[in-house]
């Protein structure tokens, strides 16, 4: 069954704690700049967004890759191969949402790879603003529906990171 990140920017408090526990679970460390998560802050709106890897259908920064170091897996998430990644940031450059990074420490690029089924930030996220569902539990294709209808500037709708799409 396809799981995706769910994440309701309405329940985010901006406590980072999904960033802390992202950086710990594939760095070693607590440190949000090494975190494959980010929660950006609309100050003028008092607002948190969370925000990760999509796991794109279309997979630009897998397809920029010059020496294949981005593969599918079985479940349809997109995986850095350290052993392969060259860091020319190539990637980085394609990816239109921002969400694959260079890690200067590494000489790598990270990207969230959902930690192998066991996202680090949903169990970490002390109000449910991050969750792990089934797709089709979650109601993926009313969401599509709802968000279409949408108007650009509601903050509080969810927003799916999907698996496999």
């Amino acid at each position: 069954m396809q799981k995706a990140l769910v994440i309701d920017p309405g329940k985010c408090t901006g406590c980072k704690q999904c960033e802390m526990a992202c950086s710990y679970e594939n760095e070693g460390v607590f440190n949000p700049s090494k975190s494959r998560i980010r929660v950006f802050d609309f100050h003028q709106d008092a607002r948190f967004v969370p925000y990760t890897c999509t796991q794109c259908s279309e997979a630009w920064c897998q397809q920029a890759c010059p020496v294949n170091a981005i593969t599918t897996d079985a479940s349809g998430v997109k995986v850095v191969h350290e052993n392969l990644c060259v860091g020319c940031k190539v990637c980085t450059i394609a990816c239109p949402f921002g969400t694959i990074n260079y890690n200067a420490s590494t000489g790598k690029v990270i990207k969230c790879d959902l930690c192998q089924g066991k996202p680090a930030c949903a169990e970490a996220c002390p109000t449910s603003a991050i969750t792990y569902q089934d797709v089709e539990q979650s109601g993926f294709a009313k969401m599509q529906l709802w968000a279409k209808k949408t108007d650009a500037g509601n903050t509080d709708r969810q927003i799916k990171t999907p698996t496999g799409h």
